[in-house]
């Protein structure tokens, strides 16, 4: 295959790695109300996260560190994408209200 298509998918990889950890913290975070053990919700989501992650960085490596290098960066950019894609609607910017002179 042809190394540039390769690097490209390694990104993009990481982009979906990314996706998975981040979502997978939000949807944490969002139900951690309800769950009767907050705590144990917490680990138990952050060892999964983790080791699906991991296993991702291992497999889409296959050893070259340029791979590895490019999914992080695909990893580090779905950040402020999950961020984005989720926050609530309050917390985007509202009109100024007109005020009187």
């Amino acid at each position: 295959m042809n190394e540039t298509l390769t690097l490209a998918l390694a990104c993009v990889a990481g982009t979906g790695l990314g996706a998975v950890f981040f979502g997978g913290l939000w949807w944490t975070v969002r139900g951690c109300a309800s769950y009767k053990q907050p705590a144990l919700w917490f680990f138990g989501s952050l060892l999964l996260r983790m080791g699906i992650t991991l296993a991702g960085f291992y497999v889409v490596s296959n050893h070259h560190w340029e791979r590895l290098l490019l999914c992080l960066l695909g990893f580090v950019v779905a950040r402020p994408v999950v961020g984005w894609l989720t926050r609530p609607s309050e917390a985007r910017p509202a009109r100024e209200a007109n005020h009187a002179p």
